[in-house]
């Protein structure tokens, strides 16, 4: 499966895609805005094992983002069980070469379509550290709505901060 976003273009990831995955993921920048669960540094059985795990994936929901025929950042969904298995939380990298030219916007609206209208998702939502700046403008230029700010709700790095709740409906994409 592959979309064809205009600034880039998201498809599966592959075995060869390691070298590429480890030079833009193991950046401090990237991380220090993401999950504990992301590694840094980022090594090269990270990018293996990352791999294997997405191509095991049925329906996909991690897709790689590709801009010149290389890969240099990942969104996906996780989608969530029991009552709330209507809804996914997505998440989302990009190098930091590729910054700034409205890709990972053209990625996180290209896969929120892909939910909300095929895998048959009635929600999509997003909690990034109300630091990360850049990735609040992703999800505001991609059509989310602010919810709520989840207060004193992450730690990294041994700080404890804020996160903000984003999120889109099937409703907020009707014409």
């Amino acid at each position: 499966m592959r979309f064809d976003c205009g600034r880039c273009l998201l498809r599966p990831w592959a075995p060869g895609d390691e070298p590429s995955l480890v030079r833009h993921a193991s950046n401090y920048k990237i991380w220090r805005n993401l999950r504990d669960g992301f590694p840094h540094p980022y090594t090269l059985t990270d990018a293996q094992e990352w791999i294997s795990f997405t191509q095991q994936q049925s329906p996909q929901t991690f897709f790689a983002i590709e801009v010149g025929g290389e890969a240099v950042g990942s969104v996906g969904l996780v989608p969530k069980s029991d009552i709330e298995r209507v809804s996914a939380e997505i998440g989302y990298w990009l190098g930091e070469a590729v910054w700034g030219k409205g890709i990972a916007t053209a990625a996180v609206r290209a896969l929120s379509t892909y939910g909300l209208k095929e895998l048959g998702l009635t929600r999509i939502f997003a909690v990034p550290l109300i630091r990360s700046t850049a990735s609040i403008r992703v999800l505001e230029k991609a059509g989310y709505i602010r919810e709520a700010v989840l207060r004193r709700s992450a730690i990294k790095e041994g700080i404890v901060l804020d996160q903000v709740l984003y999120a889109i409906t099937g409703m907020d994409m009707l014409p």
